[in-house]
């Protein structure tokens, strides 16, 4: 197909503002994806767009399988749905009071904080 460019799975971008360490979740405008590998603000950052992976959560924080996760980009982890957070995905499996990681499928989609 002339034109087909990539699948999207994983794209580069400009890493943000402070920098970003590999494994970390990463909000560019519209896109969140997992970090591949550690950058510099500003340098080339491949980051993950689908897949399932541990991300850090809010401890208190409880989220059942299937429940859905939204990133809260001030304090770098995930949260339940809610004002000003961005919604990343699914959790697949249950990451109760205490957890200090749940288990999201991405989306791929763009996202947008919460209103």
């Amino acid at each position: 197909m002339k034109t087909f460019i990539q699948n999207g799975a994983s794209l580069t971008v400009a890493a943000p503002a402070g920098g970003v360490t590999s494994g970390s979740g990463v909000i560019v405008g519209a896109l969140f994806g997992v970090a591949a590998t550690t950058a510099a603000e500003s340098e080339a950052l491949t980051i993950a767009t689908v897949g399932v992976f541990a991300l850090p959560k809010l401890a208190t924080a409880v989220l059942s399988a299937g429940d859905r996760v939204s990133w809260d980009a001030t304090n770098h982890r995930c949260d339940a749905p809610g004002t000003g957070r961005y919604p990343i995905g699914v959790a697949t499996e249950a990451a109760g009071n205490g957890a200090g990681t749940v288990k999201v499928r991405l989306d791929g989609v763009s996202t947008v904080a919460a209103s």
